[in-house]
């Protein structure tokens, strides 16, 4: 069996390489055809990209997703992330805090604070984990680092295909409920690269979460990247190839979360500004991306990550002026022509 701080090594160098992408399923985002505006009677500088989502107030809507923490290098992404995030005025949300939880002496590699004290930030847990824990030791996880909010995650699917991972998901519902009732923090329900579907978005607003995190189909694919683990030849590799494209699609994940009026952060796949306008036209409050800001920083530090995240604040704000829209919220209301696959989805779904 695998530490879990050799996990998290694998988790960084499979996502990053980007050979655990979906490999036949998008977004399908790129379905999502927003109204050019000729006549927008606006100037750049009356744009108005501020946004708040779980209590947390942004002045882009836009989340540096929850990735990493349990090593060296994890460390130093972490901070190189929020620093930069705080620097823009974005959200950063740290890694599964099981590794902490289980070795405090990997509390470090998820502490970011003296880095960025006014950071928007996010802690992370498992569902399973956190049924386990108990709401106290969850308050106690998010008081550690500081979080200003708290994800929840759900991966079914990846644990199924992680030769060591959980194989009990009773009691996730009733799990979520019990913190949202009693943490000190907002709780986000997560999924982790499969998406939410409208039966999941049903139940969960049921409950109260203050956000959803949508994790859709079309980025990197999680089921992908613990098939990418497993050994060759072995049943957890065999299942893993076979259920690599597993999911669905953000834009379907977004779409049926917000028909229930739930506050979204859409992830999974983004990979623009435009995309990001994209999911809040179908009813996101903020997008958030991994991937592109993970290769970033490995590319290039926090630099890197502080030239990515002001590009990625500028496209929004060009696309906001584009489609005629004087605050980013109001790109929900704005003209959109859906193509043929995405309708076909939420036609079949029943989604409005």
């Amino acid at each position: 069996m695998a530490s879990i701080s050799q996990r998290k090594a694998d988790h960084i160098e499979v996502a990053a390489s980007g050979e655990a992408d979906f490999r036949h399923r998008s977004t399908l985002l790129e379905e999502v055809h927003l109204v050019h505006q000729a006549l927008p009677e606006l100037a750049v500088a009356e744009i108005e990209l501020s946004t708040e989502i779980a209590g947390m107030r942004l002045a882009a809507p836009l989340v540096v997703s929850g990735m990493t923490g349990g090593t060296a290098e994890a460390g130093q992404i972490n901070r190189d992330l929020a620093r930069a995030a705080e620097t823009v005025g974005l959200a950063f949300g740290v890694g599964s805090q099981r590794a902490m939880a289980q070795d405090p002496d990997l509390e470090s590699t998820f502490q970011v604070r003296d880095v960025a004290p006014g950071v928007a930030l996010i802690g992370n847990l498992g569902v399973v984990q956190a049924r386990a824990m108990g709401t106290v030791k969850v308050a106690e996880l998010a008081r550690r680092i500081g979080a200003n909010a708290m994800a929840i995650h759900l991966n079914p699917a990846m644990e199924l295909i992680q030769q060591d991972g959980d194989r009990d998901f009773r009691g996730a519902l009733d799990t979520i409920a019990r913190l949202v009732d009693a943490l000190p923090v907002p709780v986000i329900a997560k999924e982790t690269g499969c998406g939410l579907s409208a039966q999941a978005a049903r139940s969960l607003a049921g409950i109260g979460v203050h956000a959803v995190d949508v994790s859709g189909a079309g980025g990197t694919s999680w089921v992908a990247v613990e098939a990418r683990r497993a050994p060759d030849n072995s049943p957890a590799r065999r299942l893993g190839e076979e259920l690599w494209d597993w999911g669905i699609p953000t834009a379907v994940s977004v779409a049926a979360c917000a028909a229930h009026d739930l506050p979204i952060i859409a992830t999974g796949g983004l990979r623009s500004g435009l995309d990001v306008c994209r999911a809040i036209a179908l009813g996101a409050t903020a997008g958030g991306l991994a991937a592109p800001v993970l290769r970033a920083q490995r590319d290039h530090g926090f630099d890197g990550v502080l030239t990515y995240l002001r590009e990625l604040v500028h496209s929004v704000r060009t696309v906001t002026l584009l489609c005629g829209c004087r605050r980013v919220g109001e790109l929900g209301k704005t003209p959109r022509h859906i193509g043929l696959r995405l309708r076909t989805w939420l036609d079949d779904l029943g989604i409005r």
